[in-house]
């Protein structure tokens, strides 16, 4: 009899043990656990953590909630623009749970829930994007579907930091057309520059001449300039300046022949 009392005090020991040891819970400093008392959760003490807490078997269940910023792909989405070029669209969105309470409470899987919102969402802002703004707007883009999907998910206790979309896979007939207007685009700046260069260079020829017309001794320094230029190449060219002075009346001179 001694014996069956010292087994059934063991065996009463270790159940009460493994009691104790399973209603302990240690949360680590970013966790916090939405304790469940009867199937209610107390307004004021319904979240503990971090730390150790104690769970009484059958009596309560807590679920942990982690409250670092979670990164979330959101998977490619066919999207139709305002000009009606269809293009796959892919994003990361960041968020944290606030409150870990609403977050188990007012949604069945806040992550399910968010990834859905975040994938709607972003068909419907950037389908009413024209195609040039959704590749040179990225920013204000980011920023709208940050807003407005931070408003749909406040109800649940979650935050979005940001959300940034990440790449935008154009048709091969649409990369062509870019390209084409990319490469008219370069040739018309090239013009345009080279047309300024003409332009600037004409005008300087013409303050030069303006300032030898009234200076006729920078005639004959520039054609001193120009012979010395000519002369350091090393051939064998002779130049001699002839005035038109000389050659006047032996134009007029033909002309009177022809009339």
């Amino acid at each position: 009899m001694l014996g069956v009392g010292i087994s059934g005090f063991a065996i009463a020991a270790a159940i009460v043990i493994l009691i104790v040891v399973n209603s302990i819970k240690i949360l680590k400093e970013y966790e916090r656990a939405v304790l469940f008392t009867l199937g209610r959760v107390d307004p004021e003490h319904g979240v503990r953590g971090p730390g150790i807490i104690i769970v009484l078997p059958i009596i309560q269940k807590s679920t942990r909630v982690s409250l670092r910023t979670i990164t979330m792909d959101v998977p490619s989405q066919d999207v139709i623009t305002r000009d009606n070029v269809t293009v796959k669209v892919g994003a990361v969105i960041y968020f944290k749970v606030m409150d870990p309470r609403k977050a188990i409470i007012e949604v069945e899987d806040f992550y399910f829930a968010t990834s859905q919102i975040a994938q709607t969402t972003l068909r419907s802002i950037l389908g009413q994007s024209n195609l040039d703004d959704l590749l040179s707007k990225r920013d204000e883009l980011n920023m709208e579907l940050q807003k407005i999907i931070d408003q749909q998910t406040e109800p649940w206790g979650i935050k979005v930091t940001n959300v940034e979309v990440k790449n935008v896979d154009l048709p091969e007939g649409m990369q062509r057309a870019i390209a084409r207007q990319a490469e008219a685009e370069r040739e018309r700046r090239a013009k345009v520059i080279n047309a300024e260069g003409e332009y600037q260079a004409a005008q300087k020829l013409a303050d030069a001449a303006k300032i030898i017309q009234t200076e006729p001794a920078a005639l004959q320094l520039r054609f001193l300039q120009t012979v010395l230029t000519l002369s350091g190449d090393k051939n064998s060219t002779l130049i001699f300046p002839l005035p038109i002075d000389i050659l006047s009346p032996i134009i007029k001179g033909l002309q009177k022949e022809k009339q």
